[in-house]
C-alpha cells in the first residue's frame, strides 16, 4: 500500500491542545455500514449488544521526562525515559533504562547528568538513536519518576505539560505503569459510564500493552510493507482468555477499547482456533494494514489519528479504505476535534 494514500489534510486548528471538562462529553461518529452518524461518547452503552465484552487497555502512562544539566559543562538535557533494562545491570546499584535524549551537544559515552535526585551516565548509543544509561538515585527510579518525573504528552501538542496533564492523560482505571503515551480511546471512559456500560450487561476485560513513542512514528517509506514497526509489550492473561472464549460461545461481540487493544489482542490470537486468545506476555511487532485478516476484534472505539501512520492503516484495515477515507472527511467538515485529546469513532468491523 503506498503511504500517500493515507495522507489527509489535517487543519491545525482541529488538533485538540487540551481535553474538555469533562471526558465524556467528547462527540462520538459512528460509521456502520457505511453510514455515519453523530452522537456522543455518553451514548456509547447503548452502541454496545448486550452481553458484548469490552476490552480496555489498563497500562499506567509513566511520568517519564525529567531535566538536568551536563555535570561538567553545566548544558541543559532534556532525557524521556523509555524502560527499565534490568538484563543489563551488574549489580552495582545503579538501574540501566533505555532513553531518549535532546541536547545541544551529541550524548557521548560516560557523558554524567544531573536530573534532580537522579544521576545519569551515558551507556551507550542504540542504533536506533536511544541512549542506554546507568542511573543511580537514592530509592527505586520508578518511584523518583512517580514524584518528580513530568508527563510525556504527545509533542504535535505544541505545548509544555501541567498538572491537568497528570490526571487527563491516564485512563480512570490504569494500573501498572509502563508506558510513555496513553492508550487514548480510554481517556473517554469514566467510572460512571462503565457503571451504565456493565449495567447493560456488557462485561469489562483487561489486557495490558506498554505503548511506546513508536505509536507516533510517521510512516517515512513510500510503501508501508517497507515500514519498520516498532516493538510493544503485551500480557494477556488467562481471565481474558477465558471471557473471549465465553463470548464465541454465546455469539457476543469483542469490542476494542483503542487500536492498542487491537495490537494486542490480534497478537495473542491463537492460530489454531479461529476467535480465540492465548495467554501470553510477550512483544510484538504486528503491523495491521489493509488486507490484514481480523481474528478476534468485532467492534472498535477510537480516537483520530494522524495522516500517514500506522494506526490509519489499523482503521482503514478494520473499517475498509473508502469507508475510513469518508468518514475523516466528515470528521473534518463537521470540525471535529482531533488526536490524544480530541473526538473518537465507533467502527464495528465490516463483513
Amino acid at each position: 500500500m503506498r503511504t500517500e494514500l493515507l495522507d489527509y489534510s489535517l487543519p491545525d486548528e482541529l488538533i485538540a491542545k487540551r481535553p474538555l471538562e469533562e471526558r465524556d462529553a467528547s462527540r462520538l461518529l459512528v460509521l456502520d455500514q457505511g453510514a455515519i452518524a453523530h452522537r456522543r461518547i455518553r451514548d456509547l452503552p447503548e452502541l454496545l449488544p448486550e452481553g458484548a465484552l469490552l476490552i480496555v487497555n489498563d497500562t499506567r502512562v509513566r511520568r517519564a521526562r525529567v531535566f538536568g544539566v551536563r555535570r561538567h559543562s553545566g548544558g541543559k538535557v532534556e532525557l524521556l525515559l523509555l524502560g527499565r533494562r534490568p538484563e543489563l545491570e551488574g549489580g552495582d546499584g545503579r538501574e540501566v533504562w533505555q532513553a531518549l535524549g535532546r541536547s545541544s551537544k551529541p550524548l557521548r559515552t560516560g557523558v554524567l547528568i544531573d536530573a534532580g535526585r537522579l544521576t545519569c551516565e551515558v551507556r551507550e548509543r542504540e542504533p536506533d538513536g536511544t541512549v542506554l544509561v546507568n542511573v543511580a538515585a537514592p530509592e527505586a527510579v520508578e518511584a523518583v519518576l512517580a514524584a518528580e518525573g513530568r508527563v510525556p504528552i504527545p509533542p504535535y501538542l505544541g505545548r509544555e505539560d501541567d498538572a491537568e496533564d497528570v490526571a487527563r492523560y491516564q485512563t480512570v482505571y490504569a494500573q501498572r505503569v509502563g508506558s510513555v503515551a496513553a492508550p487514548t480511546a480510554g481517556l473517554h471512559l469514566t467510572p460512571e459510564l462503565l457503571s451504565r456500560v456493565e449495567a447493560r450487561g456488557v462485561e469489562l476485560g483487561r489486557l495490558e500493552l506498554e505503548v511506546g513513542l513508536g505509536t507516533f512514528k510517521p510512516i517515512v517509506a513510500d510503501d508501508l510493507s517497507e515500514h519498520v514497526m516498532h516493538e510493544e509489550r503485551f500480557q494477556v492473561g488467562p481471565q481474558l482468555v477465558e471471557q473471549v472464549a465465553r463470548a464465541r460461545e454465546r455469539g457476543r461481540p469483542v469490542v476494542a477499547v483503542g487500536t492498542t487493544v487491537v495490537r494486542a489482542l490480534e497478537s495473542a490470537a491463537d492460530p489454531q482456533r479461529l476467535g480465540q486468545l492465548r495467554a501470553e506476555s510477550a512483544s510484538t511487532r504486528l503491523l495491521i494494514k489493509p488486507g490484514y485478516a481480523f481474528r478476534v476484534v468485532d467492534a472498535l472505539l477510537t480516537n483520530f489519528h494522524q495522516p500517514k501512520s500506522t494506526l490509519l492503516a489499523l482503521v482503514a484495515a478494520f473499517a475498509g479504505y473508502d469507508a475510513m477515507r469518508a468518514a475523516y472527511a466528515a470528521a473534518v467538515a463537521e470540525r471535529y476535534r482531533f488526536l490524544s485529546f480530541g473526538d473518537a469513532m465507533w467502527l464495528p468491523r465490516r463483513a
